[in-house]
């Protein structure tokens, strides 16, 4: 699922929702990188007032799936604990921040040593550096009956340490499987591993264990419009009141593009990284006979 922002030119069918001129941010699995891009109306939604270019495209992807996750499958409630893999990065500020809207939620948060001052600011409560210490035994000193709500975009080994700390009645949410990705080049090796490590679990595991597992793929709803509408909504209203805000860790001009891989790759980055380039979007609707 991409994300987008630009003005919107004229459209040959009027929208009603919005007019020429609009500054919007828009979500679409394909064709974003380019001048043009057609979009579904309902699709696209309207930058606050104050919002830069920069952060609404940071936000719809990485805010959504955050929201989803925590509201929609984990019932994020009061004196609740979370943990937040990759938490500097653009999901995981995002769930941060969510989850600081939310009274007395205890957040870890796995990161890199050298980001811990930043995601500890954002608001994770146990910054953990997954690089030099194991995350499991530094969740267990701190809450030794385990989580209630796990986000996990690592996949394969972790899902399983992630499942085995859930607290009865936890919540397992995974989204990715990083961890098949080792370096800037195609490792086959290390996605056989992991592909050989991937969780499974029968379900009377699940029904002894009173532990939920849920998946979640932003780019695979795209069709439930209601469902997306009422979380970006629920976000822009958070955006207004001050609670959250995108973080930008730099931007990048569209002839920079060939070295924005190696960046991203690099694990330097903190928060979202974000190529530059002029967009219109034509916003469109299906007409009626």
């Amino acid at each position: 699922m991409k994300k987008g922002e630009g003005d919107l030119s004229n459209c040959l069918v009027l929208c009603l929702l919005f007019q020429v001129g609009d500054k919007v941010m828009v979500l679409s699995r394909f064709g974003l990188w380019q001048e043009v891009a057609v979009v579904p109306a309902n699709h696209t939604f309207l930058i606050p007032e104050g919002m830069s270019f920069e952060q609404a495209a940071a936000l719809p992807v990485n805010y959504i799936t955050a929201f989803m996750m925590l509201f929609d499958f984990g019932n994020l409630r009061p004196n609740q604990s979370v943990l937040i893999h990759a938490a500097a990065g653009g999901v995981g500020i995002a769930a941060t921040q969510l989850c600081k809207t939310v009274k007395d939620v205890t957040v870890f948060g796995t990161a890199s040593a050298s980001k811990h001052e930043a995601i500890s600011e954002g608001g994770v409560t146990h910054p953990i550096d997954y690089r030099t210490k194991d995350y499991v035994e530094e969740v267990r000193k701190i809450s030794p009956k385990g989580l209630d709500i796990i986000l996990d975009p690592l996949g394969g080994s972790d899902t399983h340490k992630a499942y085995n700390l859930l607290k009865p009645m936890g919540k397992l949410v995974t989204y990715g499987a990083a961890n098949m990705v080792a370096g800037q080049k195609k490792n086959l090796l290390a996605v056989a591993k992991n592909w050989y490590h991937q969780f499974s679990i029968h379900t009377l595991s699940l029904i002894q264990g009173n532990k939920s597992v849920c998946g979640f793929h932003l780019g695979y709803l795209d069709g439930e419009t209601e469902l997306i509408t009422q979380a970006m909504n629920a976000i822009l209203d958070l955006y207004k009141e001050g609670k959250v805000k995108p973080h930008i860790d730099s931007t990048w001009h569209l002839e920079q593009v060939s070295d924005f891989p190696f960046y991203t790759c690099s694990q330097m980055s903190l928060g979202k990284v974000r190529v530059v380039m002029t967009i219109r979007l034509l916003s469109s609707v299906a007409s009626s006979s």
